[in-house]
C-alpha cells in the first residue's frame, strides 16, 4: 500500500505540474479560457477576475504537483489536492454533459483533450488524490530530507520567474497553430485523403389521412408515396467529425467585407501584421516605434496592415490620434487572441510562413530586423 500511495503522489504531482505550468507560461490564454467560462454561465460580471483567477490557479496546480512530487508539506497539499478535485470532478462532469464550451483547458493549448476525456482524466486523479490523503501521515515521515525541499524552492522560483517573462513577453513555449516556422497556406489545406463530415439525416412526413406525423430515416422515408405522405420536416445530425486543418478560421477582411488574405500569405517579400485584437485597449506608448518600422517597411516594397476586429469607424479614429501609417483590416477577435498573445503584437509572414512574432514590449527597430533576417 505505501507503493501505491507513493505511486500516486508522483502520478498526481506530475499532472498537477504539467498542467499548472502550461498555463502559467500562457496567463493571456487563461485569462480568455476563465472569460469564455464566465460567458458560457451568464456570469459576465465576473470577467474582471479572469485574469488574476488564471495566474492564482496555475500557480496553485504548479505548488500542488511540486509538493507531492517532492513529497513536502505532504500533509497540508494533500488535503489541497483533494478539495482541488472534489470541486473540479463534478465541474467537469458538467462541462461534459451541457458543453458549454469545447475545449476545458485544463491544460492549456498544450494538450486538447475533450470535455468527456476531461472528466475521465479526473475520476482518476480524485481516486489518486484519495490514495495520497489517505496514507499523508505515511508519506510525511519520509519526505524530510533538504533536498526535497531545496528542489521544490527552485522550482517554484524559476515557474514564477518564466510566468513573468512571458507575461512581459511571449510565452516561451507556443503551442498553438500560429508559431514561428508555420506555414499558413499549407495549415489551411485539406489532404486529398481528409475525412468528410457524415451526417445522418432524419424526415418527417405527415400522414394525410390521420394527420399525424412520424419519424422516417433516409432508407425508409415515403418519398414517392404522394398519396398517403406530404413532407413536413427534416434534421440532419452528425455523427462523424471530418478533418479541420489547424488553421480554419483566419480572414483579412476589407470595409467592403471582402477576404483578401490571399493577397498577404503568397507574398514572396516580408509581410508585417500588427495584431490589436481591440484597438481601445491597445498599448498606445509603443505606437510610434510601429509606426517608424511601417514607413521603413513600406519604403522597402514590404506589406504593412494592422488586423483587429476593431469597428472601422473606431479604426480611422485610432489612425487620426496615433499618426498610424498603414490600413487596417478586419478578423475574428478569438483569432487575434490566438496568433498572439500581445495587444498590440507583430507578425511577420514570408512565403506564407511565419518567420518572427514580437509581444509590444519587443517590438524590432528596423535595424534589428535588418540584422536578424536580411544580412545573412
Amino acid at each position: 500500500m505505501k507503493t501505491l500511495a507513493h505511486i500516486s503522489r508522483i502520478l498526481v504531482g506530475i499532472t498537477f505540474i504539467f498542467s499548472g505550468f502550461v498555463k502559467g507560461i500562457d496567463p493571456w490564454g487563461s485569462t480568455y479560457k476563465f472569460t469564455d467560462y464566465f460567458n458560457a454561465m451568464g456570469l459576465e460580471w465576473l470577467i474582471w477576475a479572469a485574469f488574476p483567477l488564471g495566474v492564482l490557479l496555475s500557480f496553485a496546480e504548479f505548488a500542488i504537483g511540486v509538493a507531492l512530487l517532492w513529497n513536502v508539506f505532504i500533509r497540508f497539499f494533500s488535503w489541497l489536492a483533494l478539495l482541488f478535485m472534489a470541486f473540479f470532478l463534478p465541474l467537469t462532469l458538467w462541462i461534459a454533459v451541457k458543453n458549454p464550451v469545447t475545449d476545458c483547458g485544463c491544460f492549456g493549448d498544450a494538450l486538447v483533450i475533450s470535455n468527456w476525456e476531461t472528466f475521465y482524466k479526473n475520476v482518476v486523479l480524485i481516486v489518486l488524490a484519495i490514495v495520497v490523503f489517505s496514507k499523508r501521515k505515511t508519506l510525511a515521515k519520509s519526505g524530510k530530507g533538504k533536498l526535497n525541499y531545496m528542489s521544490s524552492a527552485v522550482f517554484a522560483i524559476v515557474y514564477i520567474g518564466l510566468v513573468i517573462y512571458s507575461y512581459k513577453h511571449l510565452p516561451i513555449f507556443d503551442f498553438r497553430p500560429y508559431k514561428v516556422g508555420v506555414n499558413i497556406p499549407e495549415a489551411m489545406s485539406y489532404p486529398d485523403d481528409a475525412e468528410q463530415e457524415v451526417y445522418e439525416n432524419i424526415f418527417y412526413y405527415r400522414n394525410k389521412n390521420t394527420g399525424e406525423v412520424e419519424k422516417f430515416s433516409e432508407d425508409d422515408y415515403p418519398w414517392q408515396d404522394t398519396i398517403n405522405w406530404e413532407f413536413d420536416d427534416m434534421e440532419s445530425n452528425l455523427v462523424q467529425e471530418g478533418y479541420e486543418p489547424p488553421i480554419h478560421d483566419f480572414t483579412i477582411t476589407t470595409p467592403d467585407d471582402e477576404n483578401i488574405i490571399d493577397f498577404f500569405i503568397y507574398d514572396e517579400n516580408y509581410v508585417f501584421m500588427v495584431v490589436a485584437y481591440n484597438l481601445e485597449k491597445s498599448d498606445t506608448e509603443i505606437q510610434p516605434e510601429i509606426n517608424q518600422l511601417a514607413e521603413w517597411a513600406q519604403e522597402n516594397n514590404f506589406s504593412f496592415i494592422g488586423l483587429t476586429s476593431t469597428l472601422f469607424d473606431n479604426c480611422l479614429k485610432f489612425t487620426e490620434e496615433n499618426n498610424v501609417p498603414y490600413e487596417f483590416f478586419n478578423c475574428d477577435e478569438i483569432t487575434l487572441k490566438t496568433i498572439i498573445r500581445s495587444n498590440p503584437g507583430l507578425v511577420v509572414l514570408k512565403n506564407g510562413t511565419i518567420v518572427g512574432k514580437w509581444h509590444y514590449n519587443d517590438i524590432p527597430t528596423p535595424a534589428e530586423f535588418q540584422n536578424e533576417f536580411m544580412n545573412k
